[in-house]
């Protein structure tokens, strides 16, 4: 029997059973992807990481990421959680005002900047790959079905956009918090619509926003990766950042930063910084980040 060592993170929120949860498994040598799927269905949460040895010389480690359903090649809250538990367990050295980390991950390697006062990591940051933009989802009466809501709730002036920065979404804006928090979510019509298309996941925001220091209100809905509404998705939040750019619904400046509500309907609240770097109106850089909190952690044995 092999006993695996498990730690649990609430990751883009200062306190507990907040923001989005992740178990970090953070020495993964000799588990098969196999078992590493059956982990993260056995603990059902979004997403739980594995930490490996790097591949490449240089770079801090692997981190694989896996959902209840699918692997992922990269996400945000799993590599800013990963980056915490490693940190707090003393696996990595500190060094202030920051510390780098290379990741490598599905995409490629991702940078971890952490910010360090006190031998403590604060903020984590991870930068993200540039974005590209897809198709348009043109079948809007679906999405309307699909959520619950009707015309009047959306501008049709904004389209309804595939976005990446590793991992596609479908973005819908929304005018209004009200009409956000009344979705209810319709699977068998994203069944019908939305399961084979290029981004399955669908990213709902508006501008109205329950927190004065927030810019967006956002939820997310992923039953392709087995997740029902997630509660933070940094993996989305990059390219959320890019769509906003685009198409010029905050103000544009060498560095755009804004805070990403989300979790709230759910119950954990989250918030998601977001910061985009131009040149001109080409964007240059993405990185999203946040705020981490210890939960505790366990064990699981398993005959290998």
């Amino acid at each position: 029997m092999r006993k695996l060592q498990y730690y649990l993170v609430d990751v883009f929120t200062d306190r507990p059973f907040g923001g989005n949860p992740l178990a970090v498994f953070p020495d993964a040598q000799g588990i098969s992807p196999a078992v590493m799927q059956s982990l993260a269905k056995e603990l059902n949460l979004s997403e739980t990481t594995f930490v490996l040895p790097p591949q490449q010389a240089g770079n801090d480690c692997q981190v694989r990421i896996f959902t209840p359903a699918v692997e992922l090649p990269m996400a945000g809250h799993p590599t800013v959680g990963t980056a915490f538990i490693l940190s707090h367990n003393n696996l990595i050295s500190l060094t202030e005002p920051e510390t780098t980390l290379l990741f490598e991950e599905g995409v490629g390697v991702i940078r971890v900047t952490l910010s360090v006062k006190d031998g403590q990591a604060s903020i984590i940051q991870m930068r993200q790959p540039l974005p590209t933009f897809g198709p348009q989802f043109t079948e809007r009466d679906a999405i309307m079905r699909m959520l619950s809501l009707d015309a009047a709730d959306f501008d049709a002036a904004l389209p309804f956009e595939v976005v990446s920065c590793g991992v596609p979404f479908l973005y819908v804006p929304v005018k209004s918090l009200e009409a956000v928090r009344r979705i209810r979510f319709r699977r068998n019509v994203w069944e019908q619509t939305l399961r084979d298309f290029v981004a399955p996941h669908i990213f709902v925001f508006t501008q109205e926003t329950e927190t004065a220091h927030a810019t967006v209100h956002s939820r997310m809905f992923a039953p392709a990766m087995g997740i029902v509404e997630d509660p933070a998705t940094g993996a989305a939040s990059g390219p959320l950042g890019c769509y906003l750019v685009r198409h010029e619904l905050v103000k544009l400046d060498n560095v755009v930063e804004f805070v990403s509500e989300q979790g709230f309907e759910i119950g954990r609240p989250s918030f998601v910084t977001i910061k985009i770097a131009l040149e001109g109106r080409r964007i240059t850089g993405v990185q999203i980040g946040g705020q981490c909190y210890f939960m505790g952690e366990g064990s699981l044995e398993l005959a290998m």
